[in-house]
């Protein structure tokens, strides 16, 4: 499985802005194997969110570990059958953890969004 983490510039810790985080981490829980991808809605004038999305389905991720995430986004991986888990903390691979021991929830709640509120 591909999960997709987004992740502040420490490339540790799970930023609590999904659409605007620096990077993603895609780590493959098979094979262990880790990639940090430049975020492309992280510095975009709007629609960060579903740009953000749209770099999560190309990573071929399965699954996402977020803090929190926005409708539109959301959206985007429900198309992509991608699912979302709420982050506990904000450290990634104490979440990458608890998801691999099932302890994670699935996010069912999303926000509408900031439209151009940086």
């Amino acid at each position: 499985m591909i999960v997709a983490l987004p992740m502040d510039e420490d490339r540790k810790n799970i930023c609590v802005s999904f659409g605007r985080a620096p990077f993603f981490l895609f780590k493959n829980t098979e094979t262990g194997a880790e990639e940090f991808v430049v975020n492309p809605g992280a510095e975009a004038s709007g629609g960060a969110g579903v740009k953000a999305a749209q770099a999560v389905v190309d990573g071929g991720s399965d699954a996402l570990i977020t803090v929190r995430c926005g409708e539109n986004a959301a959206e985007v991986f429900k198309a992509a059958d991608i699912k979302i888990y709420k982050a506990e903390g904000t450290d990634g691979a104490e979440n990458l953890k608890a998801l691999a021991e099932g302890k994670l929830s699935e996010l069912t709640k999303f926000h509408a969004g900031y439209h151009g509120i940086a």
